[in-house]
């Protein structure tokens, strides 16, 4: 599992990867397996402790989490999103230039290398963004800092304004289905899925492949019947833990350096985001006629799977919400990369 490790270096990772996880799911937070496995690897690494996670492991759990991504796109929501469009691509439309024009006054601003900025506060699912910035050249300890950041910002306010909009908490999580698996079938369905799926574009050099041809695969065979896609809490938890471990074990004292300086303004980047999604979310309600708290979690910059439970626990059409995420989602991955060319071409021509 790693290059150069002792065990009782992996065991001192594992230990502290659990102090921290529990940690973090006690307090609520989102991907806290994912969050506290990358803080436990940058506590070692920042500390001469020198571990690595293995290549084939870490596109294994690439490839889980594109299953996991297909599996929340299923026919009910691709429906709604067909059915009204115009609103779905205008609202992600806005968000993403937003984001995207933030990301270039960063870079302008030279406080962040290459694309970094424009990856970092891409409106997606914070894991994957932070797997395809690493592909497409982008420093992927930066973005792991910016994206979990915006995440724990979004998600805190959300919070708040689904709390004391409804008068009631939205962060009572329902227990973890520790289940071991339903259909046996399904589940090596699934593992075909994201192992085959994931292997093939690392083999094949697919520029972030390893998650998107599983979440390509799993869309496909999930919505023509084929499969359903089984995906145990205990397989999520591995998956989370190796991406974590693979991202955190990057780290070094000068890129946290690093990070502490840009702090001020990568916080105010991320503060102006969620205020333009947020005056969308009133465009969205007047316009739309949708009450506030559902325009203002579908309008919401990520954190999709905490936007998801809040909305499971407030009274909001909580299908409508997890469509414009999710179509938010997909724009991202579809744009993102060009939009990376694009800047990193642009960045060259930039004055010195």
């Amino acid at each position: 599992m790693a290059r150069a490790s002792s065990h009782g270096s992996w065991g001192l990772l594992v230990l502290t990867s659990v102090v921290f996880c529990t940690t973090l799911s006690a307090l609520h937070l989102p991907a806290g397996t994912l969050m506290g496995c990358m803080l436990a690897g940058m506590v070692l690494s920042t500390r001469g402790v020198q571990l690595s996670v293995s290549p084939k492991l870490f596109v294994l759990g690439q490839g889980v989490l594109g299953c996991l991504i297909a599996r929340s796109l299923q026919i009910p929501i691709l429906l709604k999103v067909a059915s009204d469009w115009p609103i779905f691509l205008g609202i992600s439309v806005c968000i993403m230039g937003a984001s995207a024009g933030l990301g270039w006054l960063l870079m302008r601003s030279k406080i962040l290398p290459g694309t970094t900025a424009i990856w970092g506060l891409a409106p997606g699912a914070a894991s994957a963004m932070v797997l395809m910035a690493e592909d497409y050249g982008a420093d992927v300890r930066l973005v792991a800092f910016m994206q979990y950041l915006r995440v724990a910002m979004v998600t805190a306010i959300a919070s708040l304004v689904a709390h004391f909009w409804v008068h009631a908490s939205a962060t009572n999580l329902a227990p973890a289905d520790w289940h071991l698996f339903v259909s046996p079938l399904n589940l090596g369905a699934t593992l075909l899925i994201a192992l085959g799926g994931a292997t093939a574009a690392r083999m094949l050099k697919i520029t972030g492949g390893a998650l998107l041809l599983p979440m390509v695969t799993g869309i496909a065979t999930q919505n023509l019947g084929v499969v359903d896609l089984e995906l145990p809490h205990w397989l999520l938890l591995g998956a989370y833990a190796l991406i974590g471990w693979s991202i955190g074990l990057r780290f070094s004292r000068s890129i946290l350096a690093h990070a502490w300086r840009v702090l001020p303004r990568v916080f105010g980047a991320i503060l102006a985001l969620i205020s333009i999604a947020a005056l969308l979310g009133v465009a969205l309600c007047v316009a739309g006629h949708f009450d506030p708290l559902t325009a203002y979690l579908a309008t919401s910059p990520g954190g999709a799977d905490s936007v998801a439970v809040i909305a499971a626990t407030s009274a909001v059409d909580a299908g409508f919400v997890m469509a414009m995420q999710m179509v938010r989602f997909v724009m991202v991955l579809a744009l993102g990369p060009p939009l990376s060319r694009f800047v990193a071409l642009r960045q060259r021509k930039l004055p010195v």
